[in-house]
């Protein structure tokens, strides 16, 4: 799933009766973790998710009420197996839910946020929540990529900018953060929230073929900003290729080699034919990619591996690193099960990314 507040983003802010809940706080075992959302219009779900089951029923009738009030609320669920209620007794632990009545106020927000994740700017969006003078809660939220100053009290603003730029420094590796401040003489309690958003991990296809097709499909739902290359205009177009970001017609080597790659790009190989294969494949030696997946019969690769030693285009360590014969061995057959291995296997490599 993309990230939920592009899909805010690109609502019509005249829109009336959205409300964004979000998982502020977990312990124990729960459906979601810090951070995950959902977005509801009059009290129906449009995107994203903060569990499923009962605590999405009950945040979703709570979503109904506020799109009326307009009064936004901290909710809390207990799911532990001791609990009262049988019904939240599903999975042991306890929830913390945000229920924010009003954001598309902050659609700015988040549309400055979808340009700069596109140009690849990583960042972090903080969310503050106070307490008025009448008990209503007020939430604001601010978008910073670590080169802009946040409007934040003083008590307040070294602290976060500091906690901001650790989480985007770290490319990943620091998660959701929680940061609680006491009532001050000049202002009450508050919380922020800061919760890391980047750029999407890159997957590259070449080959617009039933396979490529069908990977480009997986790669949107895995969440890749899908980009698929083929030199034929009759497949690599966005009738065949619906759920691809990028389209590009052109001769597959040089698109190949014009295209950046580093650490988060995964490029999967499925032409038509052997010579388009290596074509696609020498500008990804020594690349820095996180992952490159040749489609082919063992014969195939074998012959290929020759080639590629002997005209010294790659090393024996830089050939091992290859994803091939591509995909996870789980005796695919069709197109859609060739498709689902290779996914499987991207998945693992983006997870062992991560863990490096």
């Amino acid at each position: 799933m993309k990230n939920i507040y592009f899909r805010i983003a690109e609502t019509d802010p005249l829109t009336q009766g959205g409300v964004l809940a979000t998982v502020t706080a977990a312990t124990g075992s729960t459906p979601q973790k810090p951070g995950s959302s959902a977005f509801f219009v009059n009290g129906k779900l449009i995107a994203g998710t903060v569990g499923g089951g009962v605590v999405e029923s009950k945040v979703m009738e709570y979503a109904g009420r506020c799109a009326v009030t307009g009064e936004s609320a901290l909710l809390g669920f207990n799911l532990d197996k001791d609990a009262p209620d049988p019904e939240e007794a599903l999975c042991g632990g306890t929830l913390t839910i945000l229920v924010d009545a009003h954001p598309l106020k902050h659609i700015s927000v988040f549309r400055e946020m979808q340009q700069d994740i596109r140009e690849g700017l990583p960042g972090v969006l903080v969310t503050w929540i106070s307490t008025t003078g009448d008990g209503s809660m007020q939430i604001r939220r601010y978008w910073t990529t670590g080169k802009t100053e946040l409007p934040l009290p003083s008590e307040s603003c070294d602290r976060i900018r500091q906690e901001a730029a650790a989480i985007i420094t770290s490319r990943g590796k620091t998660g959701y953060r929680e940061i609680k401040f006491p009532a001050t003489e000049s202002t009450g309690p508050a919380r922020f929230l800061l919760e890391p958003v980047f750029p999407l991990p890159r997957l590259v296809i070449a080959g617009a073929g039933h396979v490529g097709k069908a990977v480009s499909y997986m790669g949107r739902f895995l969440d890749f900003e899908v980009t698929v290359i083929d030199d034929r205009s009759e497949f690599a177009n966005r009738k065949n290729l619906p759920d691809a970001d990028n389209i590009i017609v052109k001769d597959i080597g040089k698109a190949m080699a014009e295209l950046p790659k580093d650490k988060d790009t995964y490029v999967v190989i499925v032409t038509r034919g052997h010579s388009q294969d290596e074509e696609a494949l020498r500008p990804c030696i020594g690349s820095g990619a996180a992952y490159v997946g040749l489609m082919g019969s063992k014969v195939k690769v074998a012959t290929m591996r020759s080639g590629f030693l002997e005209n010294k285009w790659a090393t024996e360590a830089e050939w091992n690193e290859i994803f091939t014969p591509i995909g996870l061995e789980i005796g695919s057959q069709t197109v859609e099960e060739i498709a689902v291995s290779i996914a499987a296997q991207l998945v693992a490599a983006r997870h062992t990314a991560k863990k490096n």
